[in-house]
């Protein structure tokens, strides 16, 4: 069964209104190679081999939470991603801050991860903050790199984390928010080191476990709502959506 490209990218602003992303985002349709869809790519990022893997599989779509085109545009190469798809026949659709905000989005995602009950939102709403088993920042840490395949770095708490914070992607500017709201400890994906120094002067916990890894499980919940919402179609995570760094 083919469906439009258009199909999809309304059922993916039903899960994802894009009237939640920030004013500075560009998210939605970036990239229209106007053919039918019968298999879909999901990632975190688009990618040159992203879109080498989603043509060799006949993709004509890949949904990714990173947009593919943030600055405008001022000159287009053939090696350039943007150009890859259309040469390819592949369109992009990319949902950011709307879907790090989006109920069932990135950032629900990891709370459930993390075991975070009664998730409220924060940080502009694309956070979430709730109770926890309590726990060490430690344990949190080894929790990231068992389920994130992440490599995080911590700041121990000075008490036992009862309330927790987290922010996908680069949150760690985040802290002092989820401080003044009674978290106990942050989990974040980018944290600079004046914000580790702040932690440990607070005597708050912080976990820091990649952007990649705090963000990269929304490949597989697309890839699920996609194959639920359009049954005829083939949809499935890019393989090559890697963590983009090495680690010793």
């Amino acid at each position: 069964m083919a469906v439009t490209v258009q199909q999809v990218f309304e059922e993916l602003r039903r899960l994802a209104p894009v009237e939640l992303a920030c004013s500075w985002d560009n998210v939605g349709l970036l990239v229209d190679a106007g053919r039918p869809v019968t298999r879909i790519a999901t990632a975190l990022d688009i990618t040159p081999a992203v879109v080498k893997e989603a043509a060799g599989r006949g993709c004509e779509l890949i949904v990714a939470h990173h947009p593919v085109i943030f600055h405008p545009l001022k000159t287009l190469s053939a090696g350039d991603v943007p150009a890859r798809l259309l040469a390819a026949g592949i369109s992009g659709i990319c949902m950011h801050t709307n879907l790090d905000a989006a109920e069932g989005g990135v950032n629900d995602t990891l709370a459930g991860i993390l075991g975070i009950r009664e998730a409220e939102p924060f940080a502009e709403g694309c956070g979430r903050i709730g109770r926890v088993e309590a726990t060490s920042a430690e344990a949190l840490a080894r929790l990231c790199a068992a389920r994130l395949g992440a490599h995080p770095q911590y700041v121990e708490a000075d008490r036992p984390i009862r309330r927790l914070a987290e922010v996908s992607g680069a949150g760690g500017s985040y802290l002092e928010e989820a401080l003044a709201l009674g978290a106990d400890c942050l989990v974040t994906g980018e944290a600079a080191h004046h914000v580790a120094l702040a932690a440990r002067a607070h005597g708050m916990g912080l976990v820091v476990a990649g952007h990649w890894g705090t963000e990269h499980p929304i490949a597989a919940v697309l890839a699920q709502k996609l194959a639920a919402a359009f049954p005829g179609l083939e949809v499935r995570p890019a393989e090559t959506d890697t963590d983009p760094f090495a680690y010793l």
